[in-house]
């Protein structure tokens, strides 16, 4: 006899285990958050003051991270979010969305910073060089010390790894801002300042694309980046009694979890809880499926999925 649903391990049913203590990073963030807020602002008002785009295209990009930040921090929480009786898979697919809408502002935002650069191209005018050149300093500091603060857990955390990148990416932006600074001190090529502002625009348009196409797939179901398919498939039909498989969707929760159904075709009839587990823990560790839903039948009937119906 088929049996019902089998979810895959009481670990990934429970809501405690994926991403371990919500907490635990949560000073970092709020510090991160802190300074690059205020340097933002900062930085915005004198790249006003001193005429220049490339310090108000700077902190665009460090605004993007900013909310890239919140996004991180929100997400890992959201995480940890008790499942209910109506959302049945918490609130995991908030990050989704939120990193859709984060995507679609920055182009936009972008767009307004590269029109401006433009502009400038015709008549550049005067640009404060020591001003800008102080203010990108303290942005390499500031950058630096927030990628500090999130390097102690960058190998084993997803979300602190892209925080991690994002900040020292920073830093390495605001270095470029001091060097065109300098230059445009000593040999008045006040034109260098739209360039530099353009240069950030692509740097921070190839990041967003990027989030924007992940996260749109990710909204839309598709199976996550990080997966593939074909392994999973090759696997599962290599597991001891599984003789045919079928109904195997793969999609994410969140930014950083995915889930997957699949119906094994077992005409020894169901292995046993213990068999199952197994299969859970596997492609929890070896391809990074939180949350695996197995469902057993005997081969006897003929399944086939009415999505797969459908698309054929």
């Amino acid at each position: 006899m088929a049996h019902p649903h089998q979810h895959s391990g009481h670990s990934v049913c429970n809501g405690h285990h994926h991403h371990g203590d919500p907490h635990r990073h949560g000073r970092a963030f709020a510090l991160a958050i802190a300074l690059n807020t205020v340097f933002v602002l900062v930085e915005f008002a004198y790249g006003f003051l001193a005429n220049s785009t490339a310090l108000m295209a700077d902190a665009g990009h460090n605004l993007s991270d900013v909310l890239g930040l919140v996004l991180a921090w929100a997400a890992s929480l959201f995480a940890h979010k008790a499942p209910s009786g109506r959302y049945t898979y918490g609130l995991r697919s908030t990050s989704i969305f939120a990193a859709l809408a984060n995507a679609m502002f920055l182009l936009v935002a972008c767009g307004a910073i590269a029109w401006e650069a433009m502009q400038r191209f015709a008549d550049p005018p005067v640009v404060a060089g020591r001003t800008v050149m102080l203010v990108a300093g303290i942005g390499i500091f500031i950058n630096g010390l927030s990628a500090w603060l999130f390097s102690r857990g960058n190998k084993s955390d997803l979300n602190i790894r892209g925080a991690y990148l994002h900040m020292a990416a920073d830093a390495v932006v605001s270095l470029g801002v001091v060097l065109a600074a300098v230059a445009m001190m000593f040999t008045g090529w006040y034109w260098l300042d739209p360039v530099i502002s353009l240069v950030i625009v692509a740097v921070v348009v190839a990041g967003t694309w990027g989030l924007l196409r992940e996260s749109l797939q990710l909204a839309l179901n598709a199976v996550p980046a990080h997966i593939d398919v074909s392994e999973v498939e090759v696997y599962l039909r290599q597991c001891a009694g599984v003789s045919d498989i079928h109904d195997l969707h793969i999609w994410g929760m969140s930014t950083t979890e995915s889930a997957l159904t699949v119906h094994l075709v077992m005409p020894e009839g169901y292995p046993g809880d213990a068999f199952m587990d197994d299969i859970a823990e596997t492609l929890k560790h070896r391809f990074s499926v939180h949350h695996s839903t197995l469902q057993t039948e005997l081969g006897t009937s003929n399944h086939v999925c009415t999505l797969h119906r459908v698309a054929h």
